[in-house]
């Protein structure tokens, strides 16, 4: 197997720390976005989205969305459980890794393309737009230092899906100056714990 991504981009990272954390070694082949490789015929042929990352399984089956790169191996080793491991458990790792990827990636996301140079002439921009991204971005780190107020993970006593997640996103804002502030204390101790595991240098 191998998964093609861009080391670049924020969702291939989510894969890479996921992997990492499991210890499941695998190859990776480096897309260039920068270079327009994932709009390439080669590599539509594998995602007709054009996005990465995608993994390509031994029986040349592709399958692409970060997330359910991350659901199929940890179908393959459960351990340990970055999704959780009883109903209740999965349902919450599952409310707040669909919030860290709606609430906070999305807006990071979103006012990196409609206002960064690295876009300009490769998709319509609107600067505007971009900057309600940003607002809602720095918003959304506002509410989720109250959030982790007497918590130490995203979803709970454990680290899961939902941090790492909440970490790309995170570190994915400092490219458009979105920052955790001095006063959130809680997202600082937070942030500083998930960042230094050895996965998050993946």
């Amino acid at each position: 197997m191998k998964i093609y991504e861009d080391r670049m981009a924020p969702n291939p990272r989510r894969v890479r720390i996921f992997m990492a954390e499991k210890g499941i070694p695998i190859e990776y082949v480096q897309v260039q976005i920068a270079k327009g490789e994932h709009k390439l015929p080669e590599h539509i042929q594998k995602n007709p989205l054009g996005l990465v990352p995608v993994l390509e399984m031994d029986d040349g089956t592709y399958l692409s969305e970060s997330v359910a790169i991350c659901r199929y191996f940890e179908e393959q080793k459960p351990e340990p459980s970055l999704f959780g491991t009883n109903a209740k458990e999965r349902a919450f790792i599952e409310m707040w890794q669909r919030r860290m990827e709606i609430e906070l990636l999305f807006y990071m996301a979103g006012c990196f393309r409609n206002t960064h140079v690295f876009f300009k002439g490769r998709i319509p921009q609107v600067a505007e737009y971009g900057e309600v991204c940003r607002k809602a971005a720095e918003k959304r780190l506002e509410w989720l230092d109250k959030e982790l107020e007497g918590r130490e993970f995203i979803a709970g006593d454990k680290y899961s899906i939902a941090d790492i997640t909440a970490l790309v996103a995170v570190d994915f804002g400092r490219i458009s100056n979105i920052r955790i502030t001095p006063e959130q204390k809680n997202l600082q101790r937070w942030h500083q714990t998930v960042a230094a595991r050895p996965s998050a240098k993946a």
